[in-house]
């Protein structure tokens, strides 16, 4: 697939040309949008607003992929199948121009996607304008499935979500709740911020953005979090290269606080990269104790010693380490550990939207799977009366509580502590059996789960 970067007409700056490649990067080669995007930002050819509209194409593409599809399935006279990839790329980048970009003038969105056309896939062009120009016509009569008859495929076609995924949700949730959730994760979340407290506090951070004319304001929960609207470049933002904070969503800033860590232990952080857990771990000990982060790929070792550089850590050590492996410590080495489980992410789908066309339900159950091996593998690590939080990013049961319930059962030496009983101001985030799950439609968190499990003395 052989994309051509300038030609008459249309130049290597521009952002509908730039959001194309980086679509098909993603389709062809299963990149991660976050990743990309910062990679084309940084070389500096998009400029000034183009600059937002790139990344603006290309999230909300993915965000909003699905039903972009349903509606283009209404236009197409042949499967969508059977179309170019690019050519389907472009009409979604021109159909989501339409539907979502108020501020584009409709000429402009379909006169702009048959130029981009004609660059890069000549022969389409004239589709391009005809499916374009035929939503114009017939955007009044675009039909979706009937919520009380079919409710997965009507939440799936009007919330942008897999309908497997949306089936899930309704059989955890119910169908309103379910709506709720699916609407909630096709939206563009906000920026939040742990403030590294070994070098700053949130509001010395809150007055200097401030200063600088940086919009923020204090995160509910966590004590530490401050919350950005719109989109920034993390490394110009007042505070970056002086260590003064760390990006990490709210959710995950409470799962470090519900792991307990005290100043002088020795604490695992077992799938640790990037390390935002880590670092943040460090800053509870005080900066004082043996934090030891492990992974099983050392080049994402590197982002974590990175981030431990820049925040002034020095408690924290690396070291690769395949958690299949159970020798990879001593039985009985460590006060606490922080299994922060690979997992399906169905929970951060919001950031990661690339994520939700990849997966299927099967997925899910082969990761749980993992999860289970890796816990029980984890767990004999702690010292008698040591502490583990199991934790992942994932709405499912099937890698969530069914993966503790099933630790529990098969390790009679092994307690559940009730998170209700140690954090009684969370009492909103936490479920009746003690265990932490925050969502995104009801607490404007991604979707995140943790338990807390004891080894008996």
């Amino acid at each position: 697939m052989i994309i051509r970067r300038a030609a008459k007409g249309i130049s290597s700056a521009n952002p509908r040309q730039a959001a194309c490649e980086t679509l098909l990067r993603i389709r062809k080669e299963g990149g991660f949008a976050d990743r990309l995007i910062d990679s084309e930002l940084s070389n500096g050819i998009l400029q000034g607003p183009d600059r937002g509209l790139y990344a603006e194409l290309v999230y909300g593409v993915l965000r909003r992929q699905g039903t972009l599809d349903h509606i283009l399935q209404q236009l197409l006279e042949k499967p969508m199948i059977e179309l170019d990839p690019q050519a389907l790329i472009i009409l979604r980048i021109g159909l989501y121009q339409l539907t979502n970009l108020d501020r584009i003038p409709e000429s402009a969105a379909v006169n702009e996607s048959v130029n981009l056309a004609k660059l890069i896939t000549p022969g389409t062009s004239g589709l391009i304008n005809a499916v374009l120009r035929n939503y114009l016509r017939r955007r009044e009569t675009i039909s979706f499935p009937d919520m009380n008859t079919n409710p997965a495929a009507a939440i799936a076609a009007r919330h942008s979500q897999p309908e497997w995924l949306v089936e899930q949700w309704i059989e955890q949730l119910g169908a309103a709740e379910a709506q709720q959730l699916a609407e909630a994760s096709s939206q563009q979340p906000l920026l939040t911020l742990r403030v590294n407290t070994l070098r700053s506090s949130r509001d010395e951070l809150l007055q200097e953005f401030e200063k600088q004319g940086v919009e923020a304001a204090p995160c509910r929960f966590s004590t530490d979090g401050i919350s950005l609207t719109g989109r920034h470049t993390i490394s110009t933002l007042p505070g970056f290269e002086a260590g003064l904070f760390a990006v990490q969503d709210e959710a995950s800033q409470l799962a470090g606080r519900l792991l307990g860590a005290e100043p002088g232990e020795r604490i695992w952080d077992a799938c640790s990269a990037p390390g935002g857990k880590s670092c943040h771990i460090a800053g509870q000990m005080d900066d004082q104790g043996e934090l030891i982060a492990t992974d099983i790929s050392r080049s994402k070792l590197t982002l974590v010693q990175d981030n431990a550089r820049r925040l002034g850590i020095s408690c924290l050590s690396t070291a690769v380490a395949d958690l299949h492996q159970p020798e990879t410590f001593p039985d009985g080495s460590f006060d606490r550990i922080l299994l922060d489980a690979p997992c399906s992410g169905l929970g951060v789908i919001r950031r990661n939207p690339e994520t939700k066309w990849r997966l299927f339900s099967g997925d899910v159950t082969r990761l749980a799977a993992v999860q289970k091996t890796l816990l029980k593998n984890a767990a004999t690590r702690l010292k008698p009366g040591g502490t583990l939080l199991y934790s992942t990013c994932s709405t499912s049961e099937a890698e969530n509580e069914l993966v503790v319930e099933d630790f529990l059962l098969h390790h009679p030496g092994f307690v559940l502590e009730n998170l209700n009983d140690l954090f009684p101001d969370w009492n909103d985030l936490i479920a009746f059996y003690g265990m932490f799950r925050v969502w995104p439609h009801r607490h404007g968190m991604d979707g995140f789960f943790a338990a807390r499990i004891k080894r008996l003395p």
